[in-house]
């Protein structure tokens, strides 16, 4: 395929279960069409902005936001489902504790200016998901940058400073504005939303579309 690049944004919280497994998705659809056209940025939605900066206890959470553990384990059964289909784990016994994920958001812009946005998504979705880690921790963050090769002493400097809060705050309102409001959403070409957690079947096929749109306008 000898395509421009088209841009794919990508509205996600890296403490959203169903991006995890749109994400695991959608690389399955890209190593499989290594010559795919999409130049992919990833832009924050929180699902809990009004968390508090410390995050809180899982329980905690889970009463509040379901009414106790079995009614979440109710609603989480789809997910733990699908993450099996994906080929991806989730240690949701493991997770102590959920998470304000502004920082998170904040490490994933300083990712992009270096060029290294999707390694870090990967990382801190790892880090959350699989080995149960508070990716609201400043130490947490400070491992996962080092881990993508950022430099971990202007990290930390970067999160014991504001320095771009509410630039990721306003992003994220402006997403909402837009009317997203849920994730993960993939937007194709600022044209094309794509919402939820797609197949890679459905990936395979847009990647199709646009390669015989591309070879129609030659």
């Amino acid at each position: 395929m000898t395509t421009q690049p088209i841009k794919l944004d990508i509205m996600s919280d890296p403490i959203c279960p169903w991006c995890f497994i749109g994400k695991a998705h959608l690389d399955k659809a890209l190593s499989a069409h290594p010559n795919h056209p999409f130049s992919i940025e990833w832009h924050p939605f929180q699902l809990n902005p009004d968390m508090p900066a410390n995050g809180m206890g899982r329980r905690e959470y889970l009463e509040g936001k379901f009414g106790g553990k079995e009614a979440a384990v109710r609603a989480y059964a789809p997910v733990v489902e699908s993450a099996k289909t994906a080929g991806i784990a989730i240690d949701f016994e493991g997770m102590k504790r959920t998470p304000n994920t502004i920082n998170a958001h904040r490490l994933i812009h300083w990712a992009g200016i270096e060029g290294r946005q999707t390694a870090a998504v990967s990382a801190l979705f790892k880090a959350y998901f699989t080995d149960a880690r508070d990716i609201g921790d400043a130490d947490v963050l400070i491992y996962i940058a080092k881990s993508v090769e950022m430099d971990a002493n202007v990290v930390k400097r970067l999160l014991d400073s504001d320095e771009d809060l509410k630039l990721i705050q306003d992003r994220d309102k402006h997403s909402r504005k837009m009317g997203i409001n849920s994730v993960p959403t993939f937007i194709i070409a600022n044209q094309h939303a794509v919402p939820g957690a797609q197949p890679p079947e459905l990936w395979a096929q847009v990647i199709a579309d646009l390669a015989a749109q591309a070879d129609a306008a030659q």
